[in-house]
């Protein structure tokens, strides 16, 4: 226990950036955490911070080590929270940072079965296009599409974002199908818009690897208002695959250049603090179960369609 006690010090130390407010945090001396640091480094045989008059970094052994630490007490955590489930019945509110794309069409559906698990937690999604501020917004947890920049944050990777371009028959049927992503240039494109800005378009094994659409006929940063756009033959969109799963099943909505489709951008969960609540923690566990059977959907209409 000694040796785990060191790791949530050093943890604190990294992430706080310095030994007075890891203490203040742990609720500990000053004195405490210095000492347990300290004998960290004498056990490994090697220094993990550098201390200088304008603060703490981590030295390159240090962020190695501190990467470590945090995949350690996460899965110590989770083993944790997984053993309380069937003794404890998590309760309180959940504040969850979610960007729109995830939200409407992949996550408040399924909330019903989450209540009828949890009764006594609420929850509130706070939507937003930004990365917002976990500890200045007062938020338990964030979920993050795409690759993530090094912060002090804890994340743990929950799934990945499909993308699909897709357009209605009605739209095609009207002005062609496109072959390649050069054709492109010919269509009406939907614009998704990220914080005012036009989002390029990604393809692979094509002439053009990157398409921008110009903010023609229709441009939005909603999700649900882009799926009612493509509904109503305004034209193309490359958005995430299942805000059009359901239609793609029943053909309201046809997928075009499957074959240069774009690589999926990877989903977090990221926390404030190797320190998770129980109550937070099932709400993480919930949101992946989402992304986990959208993922197992996907993979059977592969093989139906293979047989």
């Amino acid at each position: 226990m000694e040796q785990i006690a060191a790791l949530q010090f050093f943890v604190r130390v990294v992430e706080s950036g310095s030994f007075s407010q890891a203490a203040r945090e742990l609720g500990v001396g000053q004195p405490a955490v210095s000492k347990q640091v300290a004998a960290l480094e004498r056990r490994l045989g090697a220094q993990l911070l550098n201390r200088t008059s304008r603060g703490l970094r981590t030295t390159p052994v240090g962020a190695d080590f501190y990467e470590a630490a945090v995949r350690i007490l996460g899965d110590l955590h989770e083993a944790e929270s997984r053993v309380a489930y069937g003794h404890e019945r998590p309760s309180g509110a959940v504040r969850v940072a979610v960007p729109p794309i995830l939200t409407s069409m992949m996550i408040v559906p399924r909330l019903p079965d989450f209540f009828l698990r949890f009764p006594d937690i609420t929850v509130e999604f706070v939507v937003s296009e930004r990365y917002a501020d976990l500890v200045q917004e007062g938020l338990d947890l964030a979920i993050r599409v795409g690759h993530l920049d090094s912060s002090g944050l804890v994340a743990r990777r929950i799934g990945n974002m499909q993308f699909a371009t897709v357009a209605s028959p009605a739209y095609l049927a009207s002005h062609g199908v496109p072959l390649k992503p050069s054709d492109l240039d010919k269509h009406q494109l939907l614009a998704n818009r990220y914080l005012g800005a036009i989002s390029d378009w990604h393809f692979t094994n094509s002439d053009r690897d990157i398409v921008t659409p110009t903010a023609g006929k229709f441009s939005c940063n909603s999700p649900s208002d882009m799926h009612a756009a493509v509904l109503a033959d305004l034209g193309i969109v490359q958005s995430a695959r299942a805000l059009f799963e359901a239609q793609l099943r029943s053909g309201r909505v046809v997928e075009v250049l499957a074959d240069f489709v774009a690589a999926p951008l990877p989903i977090h969960s990221v926390y404030s603090s190797t320190r998770v609540a129980h109550r937070v923690r099932v709400m993480s566990d919930f949101i992946t179960q989402c992304l986990e059977e959208q993922s197992s959907l996907r993979l059977q209409q592969l093989h139906s369609v293979e047989e």
